[in-house]
């Protein structure tokens, strides 16, 4: 059964209009702008077919590497660099996400073309990537307001079935041996978020405390090794404007080699969230709306993948609560430097605490 044993505390966040929110550009402002001319320079250079003038906008979502949309007349692209001023070791890894999609675009799983990589901080300020813009509609919101219930459930099929396919792929064959390290991927994962969580730290939680002590000596036994996404979710993907078809995954900053049942139970934790216009669905009315039940889920994953179940979902859920309140702790911490690259990342950071909760109830339904 994949069902939850208890039901956690839902995080009392208000609503937000995401799509309205996070949706199309604004001009840059501050540390967000770019040289137009040294970029330009660099496009000459690097993108092939590219052809300027080059006029530069940001993407309103977005809370870790800030994210553009380059247009010219050869066509437009979508530029992600790392952020400004200190950062946490390993994180912003603009150059992992561009290896990876680099090495899937080989294959017919969905991403965006890869143009190239710069690390001369001289040309914006930080490292960063540019690859193609693909056409489509991004979906903020796991209601997904104004679609009818088959469309519901035909895109949250499709998003399984993309993951799974991504699961399927043998690392191996696609350049991505040598992409993180085989074995022990929770213990080191939540080794690392410990380590990432404590330089960030701002005040301590106990809930953060005990997870930190439990979470090690639970870890379950890893049988496959995959690419895994590290954030897969409704608004990461583009899907197709004619159908419920991915047409591309985005945001790949916490890609590495490990095991998929992170990748997929992530993808979970939508069903243990309220929805608040963003991804969660446990508060709606699924059957009504036509969005498919974890349980279901679970099994479509299960029998594209040849699993025959998952048990033990909730310490699954609690890692994956852990880890997001861990990474937006680090959100928290650059609000603090005023470093932050969103508008909404203060929002955003107040989540810790109530995210550390709910890893902490699942932890709990899980023997904690």
């Amino acid at each position: 059964m994949a069902t939850t044993e208890s039901a956690p505390p839902p995080i009392d966040m208000p609503p937000i209009d995401a799509q309205a929110a996070f949706t199309g550009t604004v001009a840059p402002e501050g540390d967000d702008r770019l040289d137009e001319g040294r970029l330009t320079a660099w496009f000459e250079q690097n993108v092939e077919g590219f052809a300027g003038p080059l006029t530069v906008a940001k993407f309103k979502g977005g809370q870790s590497n800030p994210t553009y949309r380059i247009d010219a007349p050869s066509g437009p692209y979508v530029l992600r660099r790392k952020p400004l001023g200190k950062l946490l070791p390993s994180a912003h890894a603009v150059d992992r996400e561009y290896t990876v999609q680099a090495a899937l675009a080989t294959t017919a799983f969905p991403v965006a073309r890869q143009y190239g990589l710069c690390t001369d901080d001289t040309v914006a300020g930080s490292w960063f990537y540019v690859m193609g813009c693909v056409d489509g509609r991004t979906i903020w919101d796991g209601a997904m307001p104004g679609a009818t219930p088959a469309e519901r459930r035909a895109h949250y099929n499709a998003m399984v079935d993309t993951l799974a396919a991504l699961h399927s792929i043998d690392p191996q064959a696609i350049g991505l041996g040598e992409f993180g390290r085989p074995g022990n991927y929770f213990g080191r994962q939540v080794d690392r978020w410990t380590k990432q969580y404590r330089l960030s730290e701002t005040e301590t939680m106990p809930e953060m405390e005990r997870l930190i002590a439990w979470l090690p000596t639970t870890l379950p036994e890893q049988t496959r090794i995959s690419v895994v996404h590290g954030d897969y979710r409704i608004d990461n993907l583009i899907f197709a404007a004619d159908g419920p078809r991915v047409a591309a995954v985005l945001d790949w900053e916490l890609s590495t080699l490990g095991d998929p049942l992170a990748d997929f139970t992530y993808f979970c934790t939508a069903w243990a969230q309220d929805n608040g216009g963003r991804s969660g669905v446990r508060d709606l009315d699924r059957a009504a709306l036509g969005i498919p039940e974890l349980d279901e889920m679970v099994a479509r994953y299960c029998a594209q993948t040849g699993r025959d179940g998952l048990p033990g979902i909730d310490w699954y859920l609690a890692y994956n609560f852990f880890r997001l309140a861990a990474i937006i702790q680090g959100i928290k911490k650059r609000v603090i430097d005023g470093t932050a690259s969103s508008a909404h990342a203060r929002a955003m950071s107040e989540r810790v605490q109530p995210l550390a909760a709910l890893a902490l109830s699942h932890a709990e339904a899980a023997g904690a």
